[in-house]
């Protein structure tokens, strides 16, 4: 197949043309498919490979090449199903990796729960060998005991954390659409978001109202990129981008800004 690849595309495309099918989603997943097939018979980056791509995407040129310069979403189809056609195996190590993240990720928020809760027996036990001792001195207890309960410096770590896992997880839906990801798969990247999303966003009442609004652009964003997807709607691989630059557009407010400086200057 690697000598006819174009053969093999041109046929395909005139099959769907005849059977009124030859939408750019169908051209994009002819490429895929041609590609994949063949892309499978040699190592991953060689110059036969792109080969192939530069021969699917210019038998998808020759097919249409009569509507002149207003072929673009014809040949993005052809460029995007040749991408996802040369990664598809890769793109499965990927998963695969991501699944043993996520395993680690829910071992580490396990050992960080454990660790939180032998910390807070300890300062209650504190607590309470202050009881026994002048009232000064457990005011002094108290005092400290509490000030390393609300610490600023953990509270602004634990948030920029999460912010930064919820905009991994939305540039990870952006590439898994984008690279032949299935839906399933952009939609656990996107409740992973939304999870990430959730830890860091504190308090509604203690909100700047222009960070609220962008608070809520993302939100919406969110819910929009679900829907599209749940439609299998074009538009998603737009919808993702704009969730991505609501996400960065917000996350790189400083909310809330006076305490954030105070915690510097500590």
């Amino acid at each position: 197949m690697p000598n006819n690849i174009k053969q093999q595309i041109q046929a395909d495309l005139q099959q769907a043309k005849e059977t009124g099918q030859l939408r750019t989603e169908r051209i994009r997943e002819i490429v895929k498919s041609a590609v994949s097939q063949v892309a499978s018979e040699f190592k991953q980056g060689s110059s036969e490979v792109r080969s192939i791509v530069r021969d699917a995407v210019s038998a998808v040129i020759d097919n249409f090449q009569e509507k002149g310069g207003e072929l673009k979403d014809e040949v993005t189809a052809s460029i995007e199903g040749a991408l996802e056609g040369i990664n598809s195996q890769r793109h499965q190590n990927i998963v695969r990796t991501q699944t043993d993240i996520k395993r680690l990720q829910a071992q580490l928020d396990g050992e960080e729960e454990q660790l939180q809760q032998e910390v807070d027996v300890i300062l209650a036990e504190i607590e309470e060998t202050g009881k026994e001792k002048p009232a000064s001195t457990k005011t002094a207890i108290d005092s400290a005991v509490n000030a390393i309960k609300d610490s600023d410096e953990v509270g602004l770590l634990k948030k920029r954390y999460a912010q930064l896992q919820a905009q991994l997880a939305i540039v990870r839906a952006n590439m898994a659409a984008r690279y032949g990801g299935r839906n399933m798969e952009v939609q656990d990247y996107l409740d992973e978001a939304k999870h990430w999303y959730d830890k860091a966003r504190p308090q509604a009442e203690s909100m700047a109202v222009q960070v609220e609004e962008k608070r809520s652009q993302l939100e919406d964003k969110l819910g929009e990129a679900g829907t599209s997807l749940a439609r299998k709607e074009r538009q998603i691989k737009q919808t993702l981008r704009e969730l991505l630059l609501t996400a960065a557009d917000l996350f790189k407010d400083k909310e809330p800004a006076n305490k954030e400086r105070e915690t510097i200057h500590k």
